[in-house]
């Protein structure tokens, strides 16, 4: 099966999204399983893993109603305040097995170093106790911290986003390009190739301006911890369902078909355990 790692959903609310800027007004409106599936449908893509977009509780709440009502939303990367009380907060959704991660967007938060404070880190020991995946979502001056971060958690199973969103735009990816190695050293962290157009011009980027950012990618963790993902809706800001997933699958041509379908379904499946959640 062919999975889309990371996509949203929304029923857009200027102040839930107060994120969504003037620049971004293609995304001012409902994003729901029903416009998503025939796009994933048309790119060969049977299943997706829906990400959050806003930290509340509320939300994990409907994108576990979403998949529940829609088998093709085969897990949920939710919400919970990792600082707080995680267990009771992981006890509001005991039984929703399609619960199988969480994030936190801690590329938002002032401090560099967040995902070493103690507070945070704590709140990850419980997750790792109750068997949770967590995706790190980060910007590159954060990689060093997220190196340290996963060196303190070697148990447990983490994923980046958006290869911490490397300056495509700009062009200033040497320091990305080593620090994205130290952390792909750890072999419990694995990596998503999501969400690099929006990070180039998005009137004006290019495969070749991408390409080497997929090139790193594959260098530092090989095909065995790799999983693409569409980053929709946010990737409509510069190309359509698509041209985004088609960046990375004609970027795949030149493997070998193994290391092909592992990183386009089987690494997201096995990473995710989405056989022991849909069955």
């Amino acid at each position: 099966m062919r999975i889309d790692s990371h996509q949203h959903f929304w029923k857009y609310d200027p102040v839930e999204y107060d994120w969504i800027g003037e620049r971004m007004g293609v995304l001012k409106r409902d994003f729901l399983p029903e416009h998503l599936l025939p796009e994933l449908r048309r790119a060969g893509f049977q299943g997706c893993v829906a990400v959050q977009a806003r930290q509340t509780l509320e939300e994990t709440r409907f994108l576990l109603e979403l998949a529940d009502a829609n088998p093709f939303v085969l897990g949920v990367v939710g919400w919970v305040d990792l600082r707080a009380d995680v267990k009771d907060q992981l006890a509001r959704f005991e039984g929703r097995r399609k619960l199988v991660g969480l994030r936190h967007i801690v590329q938002a938060e002032p401090d560099d170093e967040f995902l070493l404070r103690s507070d945070f880190c704590r709140g990850i020991e419980t997750l790792q106790s109750q068997g949770f995946a967590y995706d790190i979502l980060i910007y590159p001056r954060h990689l060093k911290a997220a190196a340290e971060f996963a060196r303190r958690f070697p148990g447990m199973r983490l994923v980046l986003d958006h290869l911490a969103k490397p300056d495509i735009k700009g062009g200033a990816l040497d320091d990305w390009r080593r620090d994205l190695g130290t952390l792909a050293a750890q072999p419990h962290v694995s990596c998503k190739l999501s969400g690099l157009v929006t990070e180039a011009d998005w009137q004006r980027w290019s495969d070749a301006q991408i390409e080497p950012c997929l090139d790193a990618a594959l260098e530092c963790f090989g095909p065995e911890r790799l999983m693409v993902g569409s980053d929709w809706p946010v990737c409509t800001l510069a190309a359509d369902y698509a041209r985004t997933m088609g960046l990375v699958l004609d970027f795949l041509e030149r493997r070998a078909p193994a290391a092909r379908e592992a990183v386009l379904g089987g690494n997201a499946a096995r990473f995710w355990r989405l056989e022991e959640r849909t069955t």
